[in-house]
């Protein structure tokens, strides 16, 4: 029987998506199932996006440029230049989502064996992304007890080799919702430049930073014009998951040009999905004010409910709409699915994230989750007290 690839072998599963099969299962034997695993917002997509696929005149439904239209890379620009951060259309790809930004900047600046240092927990598909590509992710740890801030700098350049490439970061975080202040990121800022790297910065959670604080671009941060790549998306900014546009912005030339060539290969990023973007683009100032108000209440709502739960610890992220939660558990994985496969209360379960997947690092996460607040608050407190009652069981 012919083989499947090592690198097809090495792909990890999705720790948000591994668990479906055992949630429809649940589903199916009557149980209602509370999804705190996934971040798909509740909040309605913007209505002026949707009607721009609604009412249109198109007749041919034909490729886009490849690096995207050049009137959504002009307005994006816009958009950016509103928010601090000084680009042209000629500095932004669009792509196909966020997770095509990644593939595209990781394959622009790595070859097989080399190395991108990233603070963990971090997005899951990171590790995805750089198995795909053949390149070594080195984690720096953080942790919970300080809400996941930076690690110290002596902690990265510790692991710098001359297989390093680049440095990732998301800001704010997913998994852990933390927010990189601007101390930290001039930290970072100083740390690429000493040793000529790329500094790459997930930012489509941009949008959503709370507690009066403030969000700061590696974008708007000067000298970092050559080694500055930012990655965004329209997904979660207006609740548009399913248009799979994102975008990569650089100002190093020759680093757009080869992102250029891998969207070249892939022809070009789905046309209704710019034509729903460029419109969301004119989403009002108050849509964004309305939903942070609710996040924030959202968030309260579930550190206050999860901080009743005898044995849990809790981060407090001020950005993004996740927390990491330290649960008394030895495996969080057995947890999840066995909250799925064996357990409920009153017809209904919670299905979590299992935090070990948000790590690189053997071992590490193995009794944290990450939550996602993106339903109402009724939800989420009877999330918590279906999940409080559920340790209790599991436990004894």
């Amino acid at each position: 029987m012919p083989l499947i690839s090592k690198k097809g072998n090495l792909m990890p599963e999705s720790p948000i998506r591994k668990l479906v099969p055992y949630a429809e299962a649940a589903k199916k034997r009557g149980t209602k199932v509370y999804h705190l695993n996934i971040g798909q917002p509740d909040i309605k997509t913007p209505q002026v996006a949707l009607d721009a696929i609604k009412n249109n005149t198109i007749e041919v439904l034909s490729y886009a440029r490849s690096e995207g239209s050049e009137e959504y890379r002009t307005k994006l620009a816009n958009y950016y230049g509103n928010n601090n951060i000084d680009v042209s259309a000629t500095n932004i790809v669009a792509t196909t989502g966020g997770s095509e930004a990644l593939l595209f900047t990781i394959g622009s600046i790595t070859d097989p064996g080399d190395e991108v240092i990233i603070p963990e927990p971090f997005y899951a598909n990171y590790n995805g992304f750089s198995t795909a590509s053949g390149v070594k992710v080195v984690p720096v740890i953080s942790g919970i007890d300080d809400n996941f801030a930076l690690p110290k700098i002596e902690d990265f350049e510790k692991l710098i080799t001359d297989k390093t490439k680049a440095i990732l970061i998301c800001n704010p975080g997913n998994p852990t919702g933390y927010l990189y202040s601007k101390e930290e990121i001039e930290k970072l800022k100083q740390l690429v430049l000493k040793h000529d790297l790329f500094l790459i910065a997930d930012e489509v959670y941009r949008e959503f930073v709370y507690d009066g604080l403030k969000h700061h671009s590696i974008m708007s941060e000067e000298g970092l014009d050559q080694h500055a790549i930012m990655i965004d998306s329209v997904s979660k900014r207006y609740s548009m998951c399913g248009a799979r546009i994102g975008c990569i912005v650089s100002r190093n030339e020759a680093f757009i040009a080869t992102a250029i060539k891998f969207a070249q290969a892939r022809l070009s990023p789905p046309t209704y999905a710019l034509i729903a973007s460029e419109a969301a683009l004119d989403t009002p100032q108050s849509y964004f004010d309305d939903v942070i108000e609710e996040y924030v209440e959202r968030r309260n709502t579930l550190i206050s409910e999860l901080q009743k739960v005898d044995g849990v610890k809790v981060a407090s992220p001020k950005g993004a709409f996740y927390c990491v939660v330290e649960l008394p558990v030895a495996d969080s994985d057995d947890f999840a699915q066995w909250m799925l496969e064996k357990f409920d209360l009153n017809g209904e379960t919670v299905m979590v994230a299992p935090a070990s997947g948000f790590y690189s690092t053997p071992g590490e996460g193995k009794n944290q989750v990450r939550i996602a607040y993106v339903l109402n608050k009724t939800d989420l407190k009877k999330s918590v007290d279906v999940l409080a009652a559920a340790l209790k069981q599991y436990n004894s």
